[in-house]
């Protein structure tokens, strides 16, 4: 199994999360005492959420290409960047590599269409929503996206403001199960939990529509990867 790389920290709280999945996935598929061969650089988030807001995306997206080549000199075999935002640096991360960079929208868009999915809505921060970085990924898989036509920055401020900060609050829930069911009245079929800190708040058992964890999903996909 080759060693996966994993740059989190955007949140702690949701590589926390990965971390978890990537041990108990590689266990149930290799069985007695199995863990994930992994190396975690989990970065400073406030410097890179100030970078964010200013717009300084080149700057942060070179913040990450260290980091990425640096785990790639410690032996890692593959590179997960543990948060959906930051894939808008994506491309200039994979350009530095000479390991497999494991997009977290692929194994998302992978899963939707499996299951017959055409029309999706999409949740995350507002540079997910708003940018074009991470839909067009989606739409390249045959997809439809939907994105809130209201509420936008109460969505963000919730994910930033609490879920970023361990803060799970049921009037927040409330929140996001109303955008869903904004997005399932204008004909979305399932949603993407596409920040990882969403699934803290949403899971099935009280989202109107099938829910889809890019934090689950990808962190499957970075064991299939390193187990391939």
């Amino acid at each position: 199994m080759k060693t996966i790389g994993l740059i989190g920290g955007m949140s702690w709280e949701s590589t926390a999360h990965y971390y978890a999945i990537l041990n108990r996935e590689t266990a149930r598929r290799l069985g007695g005492l199995h863990s994930a061969p992994v190396i975690v650089h989990s970065v400073d988030f406030a410097p890179i959420e100030a970078l964010q807001r200013a717009g300084r995306w080149e700057e942060a997206g070179e913040r990450l290409v260290v980091v990425a080549r640096s785990l790639e000199a410690q032996g890692a075999g593959l590179i997960g960047l543990a948060t959906n935002t930051m894939h808008i640096c994506a491309p200039r991360i994979v350009a530095a590599l000479a390991v497999p960079f494991i997009h977290i929208a692929t194994p998302t868009a992978t899963a939707l269409r499996a299951d017959g999915i055409g029309r999706v809505g999409l949740l995350g921060t507002r540079f997910t929503m708003e940018k074009r970085f991470y839909i067009d990924e989606l739409e390249a898989h045959g997809l439809d996206v939907l994105v809130p036509d209201t509420g936008i920055t109460n969505l963000n401020g919730i994910i930033y403001e609490e879920l970023c900060l361990g803060v799970v609050r049921e009037e927040s829930r409330r929140t996001y199960v109303d955008a869903i069911s904004r997005l399932k009245a204008r004909g979305a079929e399932a949603v993407i939990l596409g920040c990882t800190e969403i699934g803290m708040l949403i899971d099935d058992s009280v989202s109107p529509l099938p829910t889809y964890d890019t934090t689950e999903l990808h962190a499957q996909a970075l064991v299939s990867a390193a187990l391939a």
